[in-house]
């Protein structure tokens, strides 16, 4: 960008600062609107600047210097820094999963992409060029939700403004609202049946009664069992406290695999951990050709709950489900099947 004559001596070092050539060209790339959104100037006077009619202010340069070292592609130092403190952040109420299996995993792929400031332009520009599935994308933008809300935030000490937060206006990616499979009572039993153990069996009916998940059931102890009200305490997402039900058949193979285990009441009542009772049903799955994994059967334990007739609302509470939505979700299959009772083909009825 070549300057008019006239301007005042002041501005010749920001003119000079401005001729470097990475500069000159992020001034030229960037839209008039993501300049006034970068420094917070005015629309006419960026516009001017843009068609060399005005020199660029140190404000100007100051935002496009921090823009070039930290934006879209950043400081990788810092960016290391925001992740490792994000992630930190989030180790009270989540589990190791939680953090190393969702937040790192999709945050190491797009924070040294986006940076620590980018623009809503190109957050939008990073989740449009992503080659996973809708479901895919959906969970990159609630990652970097979440790490953006807390880099924006006060205790993230990095003195970003919460009113720019870039994700603020970035719309989630929509995502197919899938029929999700479950089980239906028969199938429950063929894999209980198939089960080779009296240990699996029991670990199949627990899930399907009670609607545990697999953190949930790993933890067990046998403290934790209320004979008598055929209740389970359990430490559920967030670190909270509830109680799961499990019914006759369950409390019979659990009976059978304690006597045989004998665990003390402060031990876990199972001899494998959350990888051995994936592995184990996917043996059963395998051997089945059913779906068969932790969260088939936390589904099977909303939808046979409604077929029994049971309202929603009591199979959130019972699921320790946070809302409604849900279990909506999991037993969207039962509400087709209960119109299809009622279906008289307008057509063939007549004939």
């Amino acid at each position: 960008m070549v300057p008019r004559a006239g301007f005042e001596p002041a501005r010749a070092e920001a003119q000079r600062i401005l001729s470097q050539q990475s500069l000159a060209k992020l001034l030229n790339k960037l839209s008039v609107s993501e300049l006034v959104e970068l420094s917070k100037l005015s629309k006419s006077y960026i516009s001017q600047v843009k068609h060399s009619r005005r020199p660029p202010s140190e404000r100007l340069l100051n935002a496009l210097q921090q823009f070039s070292n930290k934006g879209n592609k950043g400081n990788g130092a810092e960016i290391v820094r925001g992740v490792d403190l994000f992630l930190k952040s989030r180790r009270e109420g989540l589990s190791r999963r939680t953090i190393d299996g969702f937040y790192r995993v999709y945050l190491v792929k797009a924070i040294p992409v986006l940076g620590l400031t980018p623009t809503p332009k190109a957050m939008n520009a990073f989740l449009g060029s992503l080659s996973c599935s809708d479901s895919g994308k959906h969970a990159y933008f609630r990652a970097l939700r979440a790490f953006y809300r807390w880099l924006y935030s006060p205790r993230s000490g990095f003195n970003l403004r919460p009113d720019s937060n870039p994700i603020s206006l970035i719309d989630p990616p929509k995502i197919p609202k899938l029929i999700l499979p479950s089980l239906s009572r028969g199938q429950v039993e063929l894999l209980i049946e198939k089960a080779h153990h009296v240990r699996d069996k029991a670990i199949v009916c627990l899930f399907a009664e009670s609607g545990l998940r697999l953190s949930e059931l790993v933890n067990i102890k046998l403290k934790d069992i209320d004979w008598e009200l055929r209740i389970i305490r359990v430490l559920g997402k967030g670190k909270k406290e509830g109680y799961s039900p499990f019914g006759s058949l369950t409390e019979h193979y659990l009976k059978l695999w304690l006597a045989e285990y004998k665990p003390k009441p402060q031990q876990h009542i199972w001899d494998i951990g959350a990888w051995g009772v994936t592995a184990m049903l996917d043996r059963l799955r395998q051997e089945t050709g059913l779906p068969c994994n932790p969260h088939t059967f936390r589904r099977t334990f909303a939808c046979l709950l409604r077929k029994a007739g049971v309202d929603t609302m009591t199979i959130k509470d019972l699921g320790r489900w946070e809302s409604l939505e849900m279990v909506q979700r999991y037993t969207r299959s039962l509400t087709f099947e209960d119109c299809m009772k009622h279906y008289k083909a307008p057509l063939s009825e007549a004939l």
